[in-house]
């Protein structure tokens, strides 16, 4: 897929864990897993918000376009 997710650098970077993530953003370890691995299909904008605001990011800090 030309969209790499870079959830676990942001994560890495701010020193927080997939469980506290978890608990801030209100969504289950199972779909941050799939988002953070980049299975991920689609995210909502209301998903993406509370990520950015949980980890103090901007949302191309997570998300990056690769041309294949």
């Amino acid at each position: 897929m030309a969209i790499i997710v870079n959830l676990d650098v942001m994560m890495a970077k701010r020193k927080m864990s997939l469980n506290e993530l978890s608990e801030k953003v209100d969504l289950t370890l199972a779909n941050l897993s799939i988002l953070k691995t980049g299975k991920a299909k689609a995210i909502r904008f209301s998903t993406l918000e509370s990520i950015c605001n949980a980890l103090d990011c901007q949302p191309g800090d997570l998300l990056e376009f690769v041309k294949e």
